[in-house]
Parts: structure tokens; sequence; C-alpha cells
């Protein structure tokens, strides 16, 4: 198992930083380019859905479902593909106006990608961390320049 982590700081109240975070993840990632929500649970927890990812030309397909949810301070999804498994957490802190995000990310890669995973960690791991690092910029970009009118709607009820 490889485990990443970074915090980026966006200038924008929590509960909107977690609203866009969760619901809007193809428009800000740069590796999501799909998903749809294929089972809806109360309260977050159990909710499932598809996500599809395309990284250097490759596309994979996960299974995702929602392990925790605590809005607007926490959001863990485990992600299952054929490659590899992931647990993705995020944590929020209110930081006077402006929100502190935390990504963790559990890789559990599967079969021969073990492998690949034992003999090029240090390399796989250093590319995850600037990949995660440039993930939370285009989430930092994308929550501050975002119209009010993609939260609103939930802030409201």
């Amino acid at each position: 198992m490889a485990e990443y982590r970074n915090s980026i700081e966006i200038e924008r109240p929590i509960e909107e930083v977690f609203l866009l975070t969760n619901n809007h993840v193809a428009e800000w990632s740069s590796v999501v380019i799909e998903e749809e929500v294929l089972h809806e649970e109360e309260g977050g927890v159990g909710t499932r859905f598809r996500s599809i990812t395309e990284s250097n030309g490759k596309r994979m397909e996960f299974d995702g479902t929602v392990t925790h949810y605590d809005p607007p301070y926490a959001n863990t999804v485990e992600l299952k593909g054929e490659q590899f498994d992931l647990e993705v957490e995020y944590e929020f802190e209110d930081l006077d106006g402006n929100t502190r995000v935390t990504q963790r990310s559990h890789v559990h890669p599967r079969g021969l990608i073990r492998l690949v995973f034992m003999f090029l960690g240090p390399i796989i791991r250093r590319a995850q961390c600037d990949a995660t690092y440039k993930e939370l910029q285009r989430l930092k970009t994308f929550c501050e320049n975002a119209p009010r009118e993609l939260t609103e709607s939930h802030l409201e009820t």
C-alpha cells in the first residue's frame, strides 16, 4: 500500500468548498473525466457511484462508495478498479472564512501492479505527490472562481 498526503488553503468558506469539492469533481479534476451517481443514500454514507479517469492517455473505470460523510468537515470514498483500489479522504478545516483542504490517498495495487509498485515505489510516490499537489491547485482555482450559484441551492436547504 502507498499513501500520499497534501494540503492547500482556499479563499472560500468551508461549506462552499466542501460542496464544490464533492459535487463537481469532474469539473475541477484533471484526472476524473466523468462521475455518475448509481445509488444515493440519505446522509451520504453508502452512496455508490462510477468514476472514469484518464491519465497519460489511459482510461480506467472505478466503482466508488462513500464510506464517511461529515459535512462540511470530512468525506472519504473507496474506489475499486481493475489494477488498483483507492481510498481517498478529504478533510476540511475552517480558517476564519478560508478553508484548508487536506487530501490523503491510500493506493492498494492489485496483481502484477504490486510488483511495479515494489520496484518503482520511490518514483511512483514522487509522481503521485506531484499529481496530488496539481489536483489540489486545480481545486483551489475552481473553488475560488466558481459562481455562487453552484453552492447556493445546496446551502439554502
